[in-house]
């Protein structure tokens, strides 16, 4: 009796040892087979999941590609932008645009076109060509409403050409309450806080590159002077 229990005994060890090692063996080597799996993928320099999702689109002409996204911008896009988005060198990219300003101004084969590449606020962007401004303004004005009203458009004309200025100056200009006036142009990024008066404390308010980029201007050295555009006597308001 004592015999057979003695038996029975190492074998139920051995095979609940060997069951052990090879639960816990087999993982280990599924993670050290996954990790040599990378590793040799990446020794041979294969693209990643994620590198590999990224087309190839180097074949297409680098001057198409950056006017694609010229036309839907709704703002300046500067040469470093246009590189990062399209991964391609930066000073090709400053070729191509150069290529591309040509082109519109019919300096190869092709005509002028109605519009012109325009360099604006450190970025590039399409504009339409001046000569036919009045051909799209008219055509605008007959498909949306203005945007801004009268009295937000003269505020924005007084911030201007008198920037930095205050809001109690602007009303003193225009002879009536500015606050909804200046809240609405905030808002639309047109204008913004440019500091506090170290004595009164009231906020003087400046324009906005966003400002230039709409008007199609580098700086507001370019805004038309304003003296032709007012009524006898108001010249000093401006001065």
């Amino acid at each position: 009796m004592t015999m057979p229990e003695t038996d029975a005994a190492p074998e139920t060890d051995t095979v609940t040892t060997d069951a052990s090692v090879d639960a816990g063996a087999q993982p280990v080597a599924d993670e050290a087979g996954d990790a040599t799996f990378e590793e040799t993928a990446a020794t041979r320099g294969e693209a990643q999941p994620d590198e590999a999702a990224v087309v190839d689109r180097s074949h297409l002409p680098l001057e198409r590609r950056i006017e694609a996204i010229l036309i839907v911008a709704d703002e300046p896009q500067g040469a470093v932008h246009l590189a990062t988005a399209l991964r391609a060198p930066v000073p090709a990219v400053k070729a191509a645009i150069q290529s591309l300003r040509a082109d519109y101004d019919g300096a190869g084969e092709g005509p002028e076109r109605g519009f012109e590449l325009r360099e604006v606020g450190g970025g590039w962007r399409i504009y339409v060509r001046e000569a036919y401004d009045v051909d799209a303004a008219d055509f605008v004005l007959t498909q949306t409403p203005t945007k801004l009203s009268q009295a937000a458009l003269e505020t924005l004309a007084v911030i201007a050409y008198k920037q930095p200025i205050t809001r109690g100056a602007v009303a003193a200009i225009r002879a009536v309450n500015v606050d909804s006036v200046v809240r609405t142009l905030l808002g639309r990024g047109l204008i913004r806080e440019a500091f506090a008066d170290s004595e009164t404390g009231a906020i003087n308010y400046e324009t906005t590159e966003l400002l230039l980029s709409q008007l199609g201007l580098n700086s507001l050295d370019e805004l038309p002077p304003i003296s032709p555009l007012l009524p006898d006597g108001e010249e000093d308001a401006f001065a």
